[in-house]
């Protein structure tokens, strides 16, 4: 079971055994992206580590895992990057027994950045229980497709708001979306060149062993507050959504998930409507 962990970019997967704290796209060291540019802001790290220890205190999760993206910088660290990251791991390690971290597209290299035992796990995503995690950047490994519900980062999902005056703000949504499992391995047996025999069901269990049964996908919002990301319902000039064209991840620009009616929650919980709806405010 999932459970969203209200008004938190977080969520909790408890199984019979254990209960996982899931986050993603912490992005430590963003700030100095933007000092770069000419733009100073004070570290948010420590803002970040006291959010995630609170969570850890109120929920008692076993488990902890990070869908991606720790730090910022893509293929090597930056100089804050080498001191914040060891330094937020090393205190995370006392609050919770086990944590995991899916590699995102910007954790090139981080071996080096992070203490001992902090597990680091393939990009093509791990499961727990009925869920199969991944980050979003590549194709999720086959033996996630036997799960029921999907969830990735990666895209930092916002929903903009324009007023009559024309004033526009944007809000992190969580996203829940339709998708069609056997579609999905079918799209990914032809991109490891694997021909399909007569069906995408039956192909998958030859050479996986498995059946797909994935129904539905979550996005995750980026805990980090600060992210910035395109608005899913962001309108095209001649008026038309835009929604599938450009969202980031082979998996959501494939033809398997219905980003046009996927649902779009606030943090509170709000439901705001499908992403189709929502262009008309955007």
């Amino acid at each position: 079971m999932i459970a969203p962990l209200i008004p938190y970019q977080a969520a909790i997967i408890k199984t019979r055994k254990t209960r996982t704290l899931v986050i993603a796209d912490l992005h430590i060291g963003w700030e100095i992206a933007l000092s770069q540019r000419g733009i100073h802001v004070p570290t948010q790290t420590p803002k970040l580590l006291q959010k995630l220890k609170n969570l850890i205190l109120t929920n008692k999760p076993e488990k902890l895992i990070i869908l991606g993206d720790v730090k910022h910088t893509i293929a090597t660290a930056g100089i804050s990057e080498w001191q914040e990251i060891p330094e937020f791991f090393n205190e995370l390690k006392k609050q919770v027994k086990e944590i995991c971290v899916i590699r995102g597209n910007h954790d090139g290299n981080i071996e080096p950045l992070l203490p001992e035992k902090i597990r680091i796990l393939p990009s093509t995503g791990a499961t727990v229980g009925e869920v199969g995690l991944f980050h979003g950047h590549r194709w999720p490994s086959p033996a996630l497709l036997e799960q029921k519900t999907l969830m990735m980062g990666h895209v930092h999902p916002v929903v903009a708001f324009r007023d009559p005056a024309g004033f526009r703000i944007a809000r992190q949504v969580w996203i829940r979306a339709k998708c069609d499992g056997t579609k999905l391995a079918g799209t990914l047996l032809q991109k490891h060149k694997m021909k399909i025999e007569k069906s995408a069901e039956k192909t998958p269990w030859k050479h996986y062993g498995i059946k797909p049964k994935s129904s539905q996908l979550f996005i995750m919002p980026s805990f980090n507050d600060f992210l910035g990301s395109r608005p899913l319902n962001r309108r095209k000039t001649d008026g038309a959504a835009e929604t599938g064209r450009r969202i980031r991840g082979p998996v959501l620009r494939s033809e398997a998930v219905d980003m046009e009616n996927a649902e779009a929650y606030l943090l509170d919980g709000t439901f705001l409507g499908t992403l189709n709806q929502l262009s008309t405010i955007s």
